[in-house]
């Protein structure tokens, strides 16, 4: 695995395992929830720094030259970002901690609250389907050394691959 991919998969690490710890507020409290919330706000901010290149790709491709998976994995990930971040917003309008650490108060708790469970379960469903849907990508990087096309590259004799003599 390549130091790029290295670094993706740790950081979807991070982000999976913060993401879980901040969806279970009675793990918690709602207090480090809340200020888990923001770290996880960065946790995503990251992850979707990394995966840019992806993002701009698919985006001047995705109706440019449809297809089921390309369209499909672009309108998920679309959705998780407006779930996530009506999670985020009302998450800290509802805050019991954050917001009165900074000096600040939203009011309209009874319709920031509803929407923020809502989003939440919505998020959950959709963070589900976005790593069943990348299960392939992610199974891939726990493999051996792949050539371009995702095959086994061939070992040589020393044990190396061809392709990695080949490729410096």
């Amino acid at each position: 695995m390549d130091a790029k991919k290295r670094n993706a998969l740790v950081v979807d690490l991070i982000v999976l395992v913060v993401y879980l710890v901040v969806a279970n507020p009675a793990l918690t409290g709602i207090g480090v929830h809340e200020w888990l919330g923001i770290a996880a706000f960065v946790a995503f901010v990251a992850h979707a720094a990394q995966h840019g290149d992806w993002v701009a790709e698919t985006a001047r491709t995705a109706f440019a030259r449809p297809s089921l998976g390309r369209t499909g994995h672009f309108v998920l990930d679309a959705l998780i970002v407006v779930a996530f971040m009506t999670c985020t917003v009302s998450g800290v309008l509802v805050s019991g901690a954050v917001l009165p650490a900074l000096g600040l108060y939203a009011d309209g708790f009874f319709f920031w609250n509803p929407l923020h469970a809502a989003s939440a379960k919505v998020l959950l469903a959709l963070l589900v389907v976005h790593v069943v849907a990348h299960w392939r990508w992610i199974a891939g990087l726990f493999r051996g050394s792949r050539d371009k096309r995702g095959q086994e590259a061939p070992r040589t004799a020393s044990g190396g691959s061809d392709e990695a003599r080949t490729t410096k």
